[in-house]
């Protein structure tokens, strides 16, 4: 089998273009997030906390030259939009998996006939020991 053949028949598997679409839709959802939690939820948050700006949160650590700044605000920023994005993908593959629910199982068929005649045999044969 050639080098060709054999990407082609990774790439045409199921779970990577399952992989493409969710990266590519990862992508496109990263800015809708990151606009959500920059203006709509930080903002009254920070109002909340007595006007607090978490973008601006920082530590100074004081150097010879210049201050080293550890800006903290930036990773609290990061973390509420990853628990945005994770409970939205939870919504999704939640959705996702409700819809895939398997069809309830089918009755067993009644027993064929030879069935119930070697029942019949077997329960006279019973009988008689």
């Amino acid at each position: 089998m050639s080098v060709i053949q054999e990407f082609k028949d990774f790439a045409m598997r199921g779970s990577v273009l399952d992989l493409a679409v969710g990266v590519i839709i990862g992508a496109a959802f990263a800015p809708i997030v990151s606009t959500l939690v920059d203006n709509i939820v930080m903002p009254p948050i920070g109002y909340l906390l007595a006007g607090i700006d978490f973008s601006a949160l920082s530590v100074d650590i004081p150097t010879p030259t210049d201050p080293v700044q550890i800006k903290y605000g930036l990773f609290l920023n990061a973390v509420v939009k990853f628990a945005i994005t994770a409970f939205a993908i939870f919504l999704l593959v939640k959705a996702i998996n409700t819809m895939k629910k398997p069809a309830p199982a089918a009755a067993a068929p009644p027993p064929t006939a030879a069935e119930v005649y070697l029942k019949e045999i077997r329960d006279l044969l019973a009988k008689k020991a």
